[in-house]
């Protein structure tokens, strides 16, 4: 078996004494789409930002490793990291109107990438960058490469921030909520774009979403973050029709259906506790329906569950 182009291993990440990520461990193979879901402060975008070197200032890996084809990337020094970002691995962020400059061209911002890392001069590099728009199904790209990101509409900007993460074609393409506040249609020709250009180029694509349905749609495996730790794991079609853990089935009950009568949408109590006031066992514990006195004691180990794992103790009864 070939070695997982991925490996997080006991990932934790803490702000000053505050701990936001503990323990937290996946794998992504090769040409694999791993969906990372929780509800915000679960951890997703803190996990996608300190493979790629980014932690926002205060920030610090505590323990364990993320581990890139054989290199620790959470080991690196910033010069290192700065060669790997855009050419091996590359990001699209969450909110393209404030990650893309908005005082350059897309065509400048997407250049940028292709001088630095791929050698090319201003003009062939602008050649490509009109391809590129092209090619995430930009119209008329070789007139919109000149455009300011304020004259393009939000599923543009966010094919050109795509077109930007590809420039290189990276191994790994981390995916921040890519269909955050598009409508349906444009969510729908996003998600169709990144599942062409995975099949076309082979990458890897860590996707970061709190929208199950996006990963029913799109990903292989999946990965559920609660309160900074990992509360199950599992092929996606398994997952999401047989949930283990009471935070995934609570998920999937939130989800509207349309097969049946209108109906209030059940909603998990209370909020996801912040990082100074984390319960000293399951984190969910305060929170679940299904809650024993033993879920407070300890945090629960993950154990086997299906085709994956999840970290309640409910596991333990029904073996």
């Amino acid at each position: 078996m070939t070695a997982p182009l991925l490996t997080v291993q006991n990932l934790s990440i803490a702000f000053g004494p505050l701990r936001v990520l503990e323990d937290v461990s996946f794998t992504l193979n090769a040409g694999e789409v791993l969906g990372v879901v929780g509800e915000s402060g679960s951890g997703k975008s803190m996990t996608a930002l300190a493979i790629m070197g980014l932690l926002p200032p205060g920030g610090r890996v505590t323990a364990g490793r993320a581990t890139l084809e054989g290199t620790v990337v959470t080991q690196l020094p910033e010069r290192d990291l700065q060669r790997l970002r855009g050419s091996r691995m590359a990001m699209i962020f969450q909110e393209p109107m404030t990650s893309l400059n908005p005082v350059l061209t897309v065509g400048e911002q997407i250049a940028e990438v292709l001088r630095r890392h791929r050698g090319l001069d201003r003009r062939a590099a602008h050649r490509e960058a009109a391809s590129l728009l092209s090619l995430v199904e930009i119209p008329n790209a070789t007139r919109r490469v000149d455009d300011y990101p304020h004259q393009l509409s939000g599923g543009q900007r966010q094919r050109a921030m795509i077109a930007i993460a590809l420039a290189c074609r990276p191994r790994l393409l981390i995916a921040d909520e890519p269909t955050t506040a598009l409508d349906a249609t444009v969510q729908a020709g996003i998600l169709d774009l990144l599942r062409g250009l995975r099949a076309e180029f082979g990458m890897s694509v860590l996707l970061i979403t709190h929208d199950l349905g996006v990963v029913a749609d799109f990903a292989d495996r999946v990965v559920v973050l609660y309160a900074g730790r990992v509360a199950e794991t599992g092929t996606a079609a398994n997952l999401l029709s047989h949930p283990a853990h009471p935070y995934t089935r609570a998920l999937l009950a939130a989800i509207p259906r349309l097969d049946g009568p209108v109906a209030d949408l059940p909603a998990i109590p209370g909020t996801v506790p912040p990082p100074w006031a984390m319960p000293a066992g399951c984190r969910f514990a305060p929170r679940c329906a299904e809650a024993r006195p033993a879920c407070s004691a300890a945090p629960p180990p993950l154990l086997p569950s299906g085709d994956g794992t999840a970290a309640c103790i409910l596991l333990e009864e029904v073996a």
